[in-house]
């Protein structure tokens, strides 16, 4: 999904919103995929720890056609989040931001590989896979999308 069909679709969502499963309320959600942005350029200190095998599958899994499990559990996120921005409108401020930062981070280094706790080391490519995934199971989540 292209930055701008992306931006238009988390403009349909409203404060209030209620997910169709989770916990994350409108605003945790886009802070959530602003904090993924900040992580594939490199932000944070994530390590890997599982094995090589367990890695190339879920790599195989990011240029499939699976969707992410709802309700899916991973060991790197927080059970509580602390909100960083006043009101949802400033969150999705935050998010055109780091999508612009990634998008840049990888103009400026384009051989570059980060670390993903439960991907591994991605590449920009890769990084565009998982974002794609993962923002999509989050407008699913809110019933942006179908």
């Amino acid at each position: 999904m292209e930055f701008t069909e992306m931006l238009a679709v988390l403009n349909g969502l409203t404060p209030n919103q209620k997910p169709l499963w989770g916990k994350m309320n409108a605003q945790e959600m886009v802070e959530h995929l602003s904090d993924m942005l900040m992580m594939s350029r490199g932000t944070g200190n994530f390590a890997i720890d599982v094995d090589a095998e367990t890695i190339a599958r879920r790599q195989q899994f990011l240029s499939s056609d699976k969707e992410m499990a709802k309700n899916i559990a991973v060991p790197f996120t927080k059970d509580i989040i602390e909100l960083r921005n006043d009101e949802l409108e400033l969150a999705l401020d935050e998010f055109s931001d780091e999508w612009m930062n990634f998008t840049e981070y990888y103009e400026n280094n384009p051989s570059a590989s980060v670390i993903h706790p439960y991907y591994g080391a991605l590449d920009f490519n890769l990084w565009l896979k998982m974002h794609d995934k993962h923002f999509m199971h989050h407008f699913k989540q809110f019933g942006l999308i179908e």
